[in-house]
C-alpha cells in the first residue's frame, strides 16, 4: 500500500512529494517544517491527547514500545501527575 500516491494511484517520487509539500506549506502560512517532522508532530499530538503508547508505537512501526517511550515520553511531563489525579478521582468516587 502506498502512503503517498497520485490521483491515479501511482507512486510519487520524493522530489515531487517535496515540491507539493513545500507549496502546501507556503500556501497555508504555517511554520515551515520538514516532511519528516510531520511524523514527530503526529506522534506528539497523539500522546498529548492521551492515546495509548502501544497504539502510537504500532502506528509508527517501531519494533518495540520501548523505542517509542524512550523517544517521546519527555514530551508529556504531566503523565505522572495525571495518573495520580486519576487514581485520586477513582478513590474519591468510591467514598461517595
Amino acid at each position: 500500500m502506498l502512503v503517498n500516491a497520485t490521483d491515479t494511484g501511482n507512486y510519487i517520487t520524493p522530489p515531487n512529494l517535496n515540491k507539493v509539500f513545500w507549496r502546501t506549506i507556503e500556501n497555508s502560512g504555517v511554520k515551515r517544517i520538514s516532511f519528516h517532522s510531520l511524523r514527530h508532530t503526529h506522534t506528539t499530538l497523539l500522546l498529548k491527547m492521551g492515546v495509548h503508547a502501544k497504539v502510537v508505537q504500532e502506528r509508527l512501526g517501531h519494533a518495540s514500545i520501548q523505542i517509542t517511550l524512550d523517544t517521546y515520553s519527555h514530551l508529556i511531563p504531566g503523565m505522572q501527575s495525571a495518573a495520580a489525579d486519576m487514581l485520586g478521582q477513582l478513590f474519591n468516587k468510591r467514598r461517595d
